[in-house]
């Protein structure tokens, strides 16, 4: 009696769906954790769903089959405007750029007028949608008068390896990998956010999740974004694991590969919860006073329960 008193007092770990990208970074974090057993002694079952493009994500959680993503938080708040109820949590301040090659004429955003851009992750990824806000302050409606191609991160490289495009706009991955074929930087993302009123680096890219489900699993949460951290930290330091990321990435050279590596590290989250909303806040109505509701959705403010504030209230990271 005494054994099976034992083993039905030990408590089932509590299950979390997440979907993710297979050559993304979240993908390199969870293998950490798998790796460490970091999941088992925080008592959480991870359950891992490999999808092909971010949209595809979104479709899952939207549609109850994976509990956790990653997205932006300018798509967690239209998705608030419509109706819905997801909320964000601060993952990477790392964006990309528009990149251009070395040797193209194209100086300005406003030369790409009459240009072909190619634009990573659909028409309201979170970089295009701040390009946007941002061109249109220089009085450049670039979605109108430049011609736009949508497409996967992959695909996209590779048609900016291959000329199809004056200029590309990609996550930062793929900037790294284009700046080692002989393409620059037109313009950084980070620097489009301090133009448009941010006062420090902000984290577009979170961990999305429903309201519904954080009330019901606020713990799970906690020790998920705990374990989280660690293992962001973890690969920070760790050659090893680099050394097989170049393998899987084909990470040409050292040179590529610590660019990569510091990219990462400057983009792991140090603000708190509360000074990343406030900058989220900024950035919203420069979207809003940009495109309308086209670009932001309908509300005019950014809604306050945009940003997960559970648990500590720090990003993992956080100083």
């Amino acid at each position: 009696m005494l054994a099976v008193l034992s083993s039905t007092a030990v408590q089932a770990a509590d299950r979390l769906r997440l979907a993710v990208q297979k050559t993304g970074t979240f993908a390199w974090e969870l293998s950490i954790i798998k790796a460490r057993g970091l999941d088992k002694k925080a008592g959480l079952e991870i359950e891992v769903t490999e999808l092909a493009a971010p949209e595809a994500s979104k479709v899952a959680l939207l549609g109850g089959s994976v509990d956790i993503i990653l997205s932006d938080w300018p798509w967690v708040a239209r998705q608030r405007n419509l109706g819905g109820r997801p909320v964000f949590f601060p993952y990477s301040t790392a964006l990309g750029a528009v990149m251009v090659e070395t040797i193209s004429p194209i100086k300005a955003l406003t030369d790409l007028q009459g240009k072909k851009i190619a634009v990573a992750g659909g028409p309201l990824d979170k970089s295009w949608l701040l390009l946007q806000a941002f061109a249109r302050e220089q009085h450049f409606d670039i979605a109108s008068e430049a011609t736009v191609i949508y497409g996967a991160p992959p695909l996209l490289y590779q048609k900016a390896v291959n000329g199809e495009a004056d200029a590309t706009l990609n996550y930062w991955t793929f900037c790294v990998a284009l700046e080692s074929r002989g393409f620059r930087r037109l313009i950084d993302m980070e620097e489009i956010e301090k133009r448009l009123g941010a006062k420090g680096p902000v984290a577009m890219v979170g961990y999305v999740f429903d309201e519904g489900f954080a009330g019901t699993h606020a713990d799970a949460l906690a020790r998920f974004l705990k374990i989280a951290g660690e293992a962001r930290e973890i690969l920070a330091h760790s050659d090893a694991d680099w050394d097989k990321i170049a393998r899987q990435a084909g990470i040409e050279g050292s040179a590529q590969l610590a660019l990569y590596r510091q990219t990462y590290i400057d983009g792991i989250p140090r603000r708190r919860v509360e000074e990343e909303a406030a900058d989220a806040r900024i950035l919203y109505r420069a979207l809003v006073t940009a495109g309308g509701a086209d670009l932001a959705g309908p509300a005019k403010e950014l809604d306050e329960k945009t940003y997960y504030k559970g648990g500590t209230g720090v990003a993992p990271g956080a100083n």
